[in-house]
This record gives C-alpha cells, sequence and structure tokens, in this order.
C-alpha cells in the first residue's frame, strides 16, 4: 500500500536562508506517518493493546530545497517486515512533478509500551503490517 499526504510549505517552517530546515522534514514524515497509519487503521488496532512502534533509525537525504507556499507530497510505505524490525519508505515531491525534495528510510520496532522493552513482530501484529507492504515490482 502506498500512502500519499500533502504539506504546504508555510513561513514558520523556514529557517534563516529562507527555505524548509533541515529539522522540519522530520515533522513532515511524521506527519505522513501518522495519516498513513490512521488510514490504514493501525492506530485503531494499536489503541488500548499497550503495544507501540517506535522509530529507532532514520535515513534522510536533503536532495532539493523547498519554498515557501510550494506543496509537497509524500509518499508512504512499508517495505520490509522482519522478525525484530519493519522498514518504511518516505519520498517527498514537489507536487505534480517528479521532482524529489527529499528521501528517508525509517526503521521501526514494536514496543511494550509499559516497559518500553522491543518485542518480536509476530502474529496479528506482523499480520496488520504485512497487509501495508507494497508487492514488489
Amino acid at each position: 500500500m502506498i500512502h500519499s499526504t500533502e504539506i504546504t510549505v508555510r513561513g514558520y517552517h523556514l529557517d534563516l536562508y529562507r527555505h524548509v530546515n533541515n529539522a522540519r522534514y522530520l515533522e513532515f514524515l511524521e506527519e505522513a506517518r501518522w495519516q498513513f497509519m490512521e488510514d490504514s487503521g493501525l492506530i485503531a488496532e494499536f489503541d488500548g493493546s499497550k503495544l507501540g512502534l517506535a522509530v529507532v533509525n532514520i535515513n534522510i537525504n536533503y536532495r532539493r530545497g523547498a519554498y515557501v507556499n510550494e506543496q509537497l507530497h509524500i509518499r508512504s510505505q512499508f517495505k520490509k517486515i522482519g522478525h525484530r524490525s519493519a522498514v518504511m519508505e518516505q519520498v517527498v515531491y514537489l507536487k505534480d512533478s517528479d521532482t524529489v525534495v527529499a528521501d528517508a528510510t525509517i526503521t521501526f520496532v514494536l514496543i511494550d509500551i509499559k516497559t518500553g522493552k522491543a518485542l518480536t513482530l509476530d502474529g496479528d501484529v506482523a499480520a496488520s503490517l504485512s497487509r501495508l507492504l507494497e508487492p514488489e515490482a
């Protein structure tokens, strides 16, 4: 499943150089992940379960600056579900173009909310994440 999120660059996203500050991209990507997980039903599945997904690694590449009033299109998709972690890829494009602004690979682990300890990805959680995997082309 590929999920799409639109974000408009606002003045408060900019830094001294009048382009989006590098740290803001992490916020844009997080917003897109939340929307993906809400729209896919994952948030509802985790609600009250005492389990959660925690980001343990983000690798991001900045390809082009983004500027005030530009429309960004973020594509998010799970690429791999392993025994201990899941990997999502996210790509930020200028809306209605093939111009990549940034791309990132995010690794998650399943955690026990109470203890903060990582758990294995199996059972219902693995099945829920696996249904969101994008088939290989």
